[in-house]
C-alpha cells in the first residue's frame, strides 16, 4: 500500500516526438527539482507549490477532462403534448 505525502506538487511540460503541443505532467516537488537537475530547459515549469494533487492533476489535463457542451442533434420544433405545425399543407393541397 502506498503512502500519501502531503507536501508541494507541480505541474510541467515536456515536448514528446510527433506531437505539436508539449505533454503535461504532475510530480512533487522533490520530483521536479531532480528532473530539472537531470536535463536542465529540457521540461517546462507551468506552475509549482501546488498544495493539492488533485487541483495539480486538473491543471495538467487542461480542457481535456472537462465535461463536453451537450448539444442537441435535432432541435424540437413543438414541445410535447402540442400539435406539429403543418409546413407542407399547402403544397399537399395543390397536388390532385
Amino acid at each position: 500500500m502506498q503512502s500519501v505525502k502531503a507536501g508541494a506538487w507541480v505541474v510541467y511540460s515536456f515536448p514528446l516526438n510527433g506531437n505539436p503541443e508539449a505533454m503535461r505532467a504532475v510530480c512533487d516537488q522533490a520530483e521536479w527539482e531532480a528532473l530539472d537537475r537531470s536535463k536542465p530547459g529540457f521540461y517546462t515549469l507551468i506552475r509549482a507549490g501546488i498544495t493539492n494533487e488533485g487541483e495539480a492533476e486538473r491543471l495538467a489535463r487542461g480542457t481535456a477532462g472537462a465535461a463536453r457542451p451537450r448539444v442537441p442533434k435535432v432541435g424540437m420544433s413543438t414541445f410535447p403534448g402540442e400539435a406539429a405545425p403543418v409546413a407542407m399543407a399547402g403544397r399537399a393541397a395543390r397536388k390532385v
